[in-house]
């Protein structure tokens, strides 16, 4: 991992945990990649310390008491775009719908990788950048960015986050485009579960089948729902999936 430059101002990330572990462990690993943490333990002491004082990114746990993390999502998305990272319990697709449904950038299921997290967190912080950039009208930067990856009605800018199929956006979670990018470079090819894994996670995070499964899962519901008869991520049993290009 790469700190930031010594010109630009460190990052702030705000991490809301009940588990002082959790808590403790990745506020000392984000400080050593050049990260400011602050740390709370629920949503109600969070809360008005992110409405008065935004960080530059929120990691909050979903089940915490007094205030757990859906809800404290709510109550800023009433007047903040802060992004936000969800941590859910392990295959807990309910808490990731409503969690994504709610506003969430991302989610990350326990117990998972310091490194794994802190990419996340620089991708989404990249992506913020870009959209800002391009609010602000940057044009120099916007010509220095990939051109978006176009195949028949799939349309990925992966720089900018931005995903449409027949014209019709799609949001995805970072892990979700990576995925989906990695099937649509090479059309027709089959990916095996580890080459999807090796494109979404970190060469030392190690996950499942079933975690690569149940991404490919979400992203035909998440396609179906625009178009009902969406298709084109063919399943090859006992080997993996393709795009089909059509």
């Amino acid at each position: 991992m790469t700190p930031p430059m010594a010109d630009e101002a460190p990052r702030t990330i705000a991490l809301v945990d009940d588990d002082r572990n959790i808590l403790t462990s990745v506020a000392i690993a984000l400080q050593a990649e050049g990260f400011v943490t602050r740390v709370y333990s629920d949503g109600e002491s969070a809360l008005p310390a992110l409405v008065s004082n935004p960080p530059d990114l929120g990691v909050f746990d979903i089940k915490m008491p007094r205030m757990d993390g859906l809800e404290l999502l709510r109550r800023l998305r009433e007047t903040s775009q802060l992004p936000v990272i969800f941590l859910t319990s392990k295959d807990d697709e309910v808490d990731e719908a409503l969690g994504l449904a709610a506003g969430a950038d991302d989610y990350i299921a326990k117990p998972f990788s310091q490194r794994l997290l802190i990419a996340r967190i620089r991708a989404i912080l990249r992506r913020t950048d870009i959209a800002r950039g391009d609010a602000a009208g940057s044009e120099a930067d916007a010509s220095a960015l990939p051109e978006p990856l176009v195949r028949g009605r799939l349309e990925i800018d992966s720089a900018r986050h931005h995903v449409r199929w027949a014209g019709k956006p799609v949001s995805l979670t970072v892990t979700e485009l990576l995925i989906l990018e990695a099937l649509a470079q090479r059309p027709g090819v089959i990916k095996t579960r580890n080459q999807l894994m090796d494109a979404a996670y970190q060469d030392d995070v190690f996950v499942d089948d079933r975690t690569i499964d149940s991404h490919i899962k979400r992203l035909r519901r998440k396609f179906r729902a625009v178009d009902s008869e969406f298709a084109a991520i063919d399943t090859l049993y006992g080997a993996g999936y393709s795009f089909a290009d059509d």
